[in-house]
């Protein structure tokens, strides 16, 4: 029997500091989100960055928390319930991290009597700290676990035409009435060297400003150039021009060299350029969460009016819309059949 098993990334029990700290450290000592020796990671994570972090993070918690909970969570759930009556197979959510684990997942499938599980990560583009990280962990669980399931990965689907048009119409639809001067993609962003990790030619990505644009076997696991790849083809189903939008990356840590060009420093200088109405599209992420509810909605908006500008838009997230309800729906039963 065939189930699908829907991951995405999770949240805390609680916007608290007591909550907040468990969840912080099992995400930032994941060796694929802090890629160095453990050692070093965990007196980066445990030494120094829960010191303060869980109370900062806790701070902005509390200040997206719905009245049903972690809106990444309640949004999620919205979508597997709109997704199940589509679709003639089970269908399961799971958290990377938190108490909804995967492995409470892939257990709700065998007790339905699953042997063939579609595992279904949440991220539209490929990236080591999200898609490999929920791949590696649901195959250590099958393995200890469910060593009689078998395992189908759904792939990046960054470019899938269906999920294309569904974000296009997304953007289109909450920019109607919307005078907007620009047009910001905010990618969620990651270090140069996860990158270079996940180049299987182990040549090909020189992050120079051309390498996205050379057809490669590396594009198939490349971040970067996918996050391209859905900006170029969003823009081009709405068919806007060159100087209407452009693309960033946020939520950084200090240190390493992350991808650029960063969110929070281009927002601050569009005022200046001329920019006064300000759109973001923040298409990493399928569900709302802390970095498009936060960082976006609320500090970049606060930023962007503090340095001259005027109107702000944070458009949501795919959340439980009801056509990407319906394309998931679809690849479910295209992959079931």
């Amino acid at each position: 029997m065939k189930g699908v098993l829907l991951v995405n990334l999770g949240s805390p029990e609680s916007p608290t500091p007591k909550d907040v700290k468990p969840y912080l450290d099992e995400f930032l000592m994941d060796k694929y989100v802090i890629d160095v020796p453990f050692l070093l990671r965990a007196f980066l994570v445990r030494g120094i960055i829960l010191r303060k972090r869980p109370e900062e993070s806790a701070h902005a918690y509390a200040k997206i928390w719905w009245e049903e909970g972690s809106p990444l969570v309640v949004l999620s759930e919205r979508m597997q319930k709109k997704v199940q009556p589509l679709v003639n197979v089970p269908v399961a959510l799971a958290m990377r991290y938190g108490s909804m684990t995967i492995e409470k997942g892939l257990q709700e499938l065998h007790e339905k009597g699953v042997t063939e599980v579609m595992l279904f990560p949440l991220y539209p583009q490929y990236a080591m700290a999200s898609t490999l990280t929920i791949l590696v962990k649901a195959e250590e669980i099958r393995k200890k676990k469910f060593p009689h399931m078998t395992f189908t990965d759904v792939p990046a689907f960054y470019n899938k035409p269906d999920y294309i048009k569904n974000l296009a119409d997304s953007i289109q639809k909450h920019l109607v009435g919307y005078d907007y001067d620009h047009l910001l993609f905010s990618y969620h962003g990651i270090p140069e060297r996860h990158i270079r990790k996940t180049d299987v030619t182990k040549s090909h990505c020189k992050i120079d400003g051309s390498c996205c644009n050379t057809p490669s076997a590396a594009h198939d696991f490349c971040y970067r150039h996918q996050c391209y790849e859905t900006t170029k083809q969003v823009v081009k189903l709405l068919g806007l021009p060159e100087d209407k939008y452009s693309l960033t990356f946020q939520s950084r840590l200090a240190g390493d060299k992350w991808l650029e060009p960063y969110t929070d420093i281009e927002i601050d200088k569009m005022p200046a350029k001329g920019i006064k109405k300000l759109a973001v599209v923040t298409p990493a992420f399928v569900s709302d969460c802390l970095e498009t509810l936060e960082e976006i909605a609320m500090r970049a908006k606060e930023d962007f009016e503090a340095n001259g500008g005027e109107e702000f838009l944070a458009i949501p997230c795919l959340n439980d819309d009801d056509e990407w309800c319906q394309t998931v729906g679809n690849w479910i039963n295209d992959w079931a059949k």
